[in-house]
């Protein structure tokens, strides 16, 4: 066995029936769907429809979303609009968020903008108190926190996040790029202006997302140059990828129950095949449901005094994973968010992400097990 694919938290596969739904989209249904013509019509109701689908399973209105080209752009748009649009002048964050969201904030920072840095404990979580302390005590505020966190699994209560925004008359935007079509989410139920996501987090094409727009939240775009989406992104739609976007989510959230056990069951069958055969592992970030995804294992090997070089080995081996460990050249390059957690020095150096897809099987985890002992048994030897 080999090119064993165990990063589905940075990509999942596409799901070959998506591409078969885009494949009409590329060559068929020519035109521009801002034409009026009836070329531009059938591709237009396409979008539309699009939109319909994701906003019925998010318990929204259609003309609450927009698409962008991923998680990146809708996460900026997001914070740089809100900014921007009510002329805020402190944000909330943590120390943890994805890159998309740190890059603008510190950005903003650098210009003046006074930003409050969450603290996070040893499993990602936040303190509420903290972030009513913070929110208590400055001018409205831009909250943004992350659904569940990409590197540690680690779910965040956006419910009380919410409620605490409302309560002080704050913003909230959400990075749910993790959770998207692998957790429910009422947008109704939530107190929350801002959400993000991105299709090949959940088996779509690459290169496209959405961001949902709370209505009566007026922000301005931040690409201009013509009236697409309702004037809030412009630029061609991409119709193949929108539809296909839709189409997966469509079929994600209509096997949410039995895609989310399968996965679970990877989840736990790894991490006890990992407690059997390498004693003194720990695991970052939450682990149990509720608490965390059942698509992130974040793992930290013993490798006593020398550096595993984890990742190098692992890709060697034909086994895709990804996480805090040394880089190729070996030189101990750990990642931002387990620097943050307070791991160890040794769990920099020794830890990876092992993120869990549909197309995974048991199998898979035993090969990898397997390799892993090649690896780590001759350091602990």
């Amino acid at each position: 066995m080999n090119n064993v694919y165990f990063d589905n938290a940075a990509s999942t596969p596409m799901d070959p029936e998506v591409f078969e739904h885009m494949k009409p989209y590329f060559c068929e249904h020519v035109g521009n769907p801002s034409s009026t013509h009836a070329h531009g019509r059938n591709l237009r109701n396409a979008i539309e429809q699009a939109r319909r689908t994701i906003a019925k399973h998010l318990n929204a209105t259609p003309q609450e979303f927009f698409f962008t080209s991923g998680g990146t752009e809708a996460d900026n748009t997001a914070i740089l609009g809100a900014v921007k649009g009510y002329d805020l002048k402190h944000i909330i964050t943590t120390p943890i968020e994805h890159h998309a969201v740190l890059h603008p904030v510190e950005s903003l920072e650098k210009a003046g903008m006074k930003v409050t840095w969450l603290s996070v404990d040893s499993k990602g979580n936040i303190d509420l108190a903290e972030l009513r302390e913070a929110l208590a005590n400055n001018s409205r505020s831009l909250v943004s926190i992350m659904h569940a966190n990409n590197e540690l699994g680690t779910i965040n209560d956006i419910h009380s996040i919410g409620e605490l925004c409302k309560e002080f008359d704050a913003i909230f935007h959400s990075d749910t790029v993790q959770t998207m079509a692998h957790e429910k989410l009422d947008l109704q139920a939530i107190n929350v202006h801002f959400v993000t996501a991105s299709a090949h987090k959940f088996y779509g094409p690459k290169g496209v997302g959405f961001l949902y727009v709370r209505k009566g939240i007026k922000i301005p775009a931040l690409i201009e140059g013509g009236s697409q989406e309702n004037n809030r992104r412009a630029g061609t739609e991409n119709p193949a990828s929108i539809a296909g976007m839709a189409f997966s989510l469509d079929k994600c959230f209509a096997n949410l129950e039995a895609k989310n056990e399968k996965l679970w069951a990877l989840k736990n069958y790894m991490k006890a095949e990992l407690e059997t055969h390498f004693p003194g592992v720990t695991f970052n970030g939450e682990v149990a449901p509720g608490k965390s995804l059942p698509t992130v294992l974040n793992v930290s090997l013993p490798c006593g005094e020398n550096d595993c070089m984890l990742l190098f080995n692992l890709d060697l081996m034909g086994i895709s994973a990804s996480g805090g460990s040394a880089c190729t050249s070996g030189a101990t390059v750990g990642s931002f968010v387990l620097k943050a957690i307070g791991a160890s020095t040794g769990a920099l150096k020794n830890s990876v992400r092992f993120s869990f897809g549909m197309q995974n099987t048991q199998e898979e985890v035993d090969f990898v097990i397997g390799k892993l002992k090649e690896i780590v048994s001759p350091q602990l030897a």
